[in-house]
């Protein structure tokens, strides 16, 4: 499944590392299924890094990143936009498809060597048309443990107690019939076979 990447621009009262503090906008990339959802992560996501203080979520829109590398070690994100080279069979000429990526590095020389290693897998060939340090700060992938469950409410896969039905008393339909063991097949059989006897 292809994520689909928001970037959120957040004005807060940044703490330095002297102690300062400083108003600051900055820019943050993360993956949602919609604005909305965009929007609750990126409130949760605040509300860690501002103990106690004051945001203003002041733009979110659809970024057209099409895909994050990220590496253990980093300073700066770089974007990198590349032409992917087809060829359009109909018409018979170049086709040039461009995709923009977000990949970690600490300098643009190493953010290139990243680019090329993570681009790996593309059979086609590809041409970088443009790699500089991005304004995003930081990026939040999806994480499947911030999904929050609405208080009252249990999972379906958790759920050890199978639903019973309201229409009936106790929730059981009194004219379903018991299907018959196997077991309890063979005793009638037996029995039959020695009154016949008999």
């Amino acid at each position: 499944m292809m994520q689909t990447w928001f970037e959120s621009k957040v004005k807060y009262m940044k703490v330095s590392e002297s102690g300062a503090e400083n108003m600051v906008t900055e820019n943050f990339l993360l993956d949602a299924v919609s604005y909305t959802d965009a929007e609750t992560r990126i409130i949760r996501q605040m509300q860690q890094m501002v103990r106690g203080g004051e945001f203003q979520i002041v733009d979110i829109k659809k970024s057209r990143i099409a895909e994050v590398f990220p590496f253990e070690n980093g300073e700066w994100w770089f974007k990198a936009a590349i032409n992917l080279v087809t060829i359009d069979e109909d018409a018979g000429k170049e086709k040039k498809i461009k995709t923009n990526y977000l990949i970690m590095a600490d300098d643009i020389k190493e953010a290139l060597a990243r680019l090329d290693e993570s681009l790996e897998y593309l059979v086609i060939p590809y041409v970088v048309t443009s790699l500089a340090v991005s304004p995003i700060v930081d990026v939040f992938p999806y994480n499947p443990e911030e999904a929050q469950i609405p208080e009252g409410y249990v999972p379906v896969e958790n759920s050890e107690e199978e639903q019973k039905n309201p229409i009936f008393t106790d929730g059981v339909n009194p004219f379903e019939e018991e299907p018959e063991t196997e077991s309890g097949a063979d005793e009638t059989d037996t029995d039959d076979s020695e009154k016949a006897v008999e």
